[in-house]
């Protein structure tokens, strides 16, 4: 039996949730350079608080599929406005 099989089940639902958080928090930086970003920084703060407790949360596989499934809507709807951004900042000219 692999090491997988031997996890408990909460906390493979405990690391697929931090697993979603973490994707999000990582978003911090470019969410501060647009428009609406500054309405999302205090929203980073609770995730930041939630993950410390994470450990205490009962969660089941439908939460987890829940979150995982806002996550990935999140993240996509994000690829707009955050590529638009990318495609303003000012381009490296090569060193000749």
């Amino acid at each position: 039996m692999s090491e997988r099989e031997f996890m408990d089940p909460t906390s493979t639902l405990q690391c697929r949730l931090m697993s979603c958080l973490e994707a999000i928090l990582d978003m911090e930086r470019d969410l501060e350079r647009i428009e609406v970003g500054h309405v999302l920084l205090g929203e980073f703060n609770r995730i930041k608080l939630f993950m410390k407790m994470i450990d205490r949360i009962a969660l089941d596989e439908d939460d987890v599929r829940r979150i995982e499934a806002a996550t990935s809507n999140f993240l996509e709807e994000l690829k707009a406005p955050l590529g638009l951004l990318r495609d303003l900042k000012p381009k490296k000219e090569p060193v000749q």
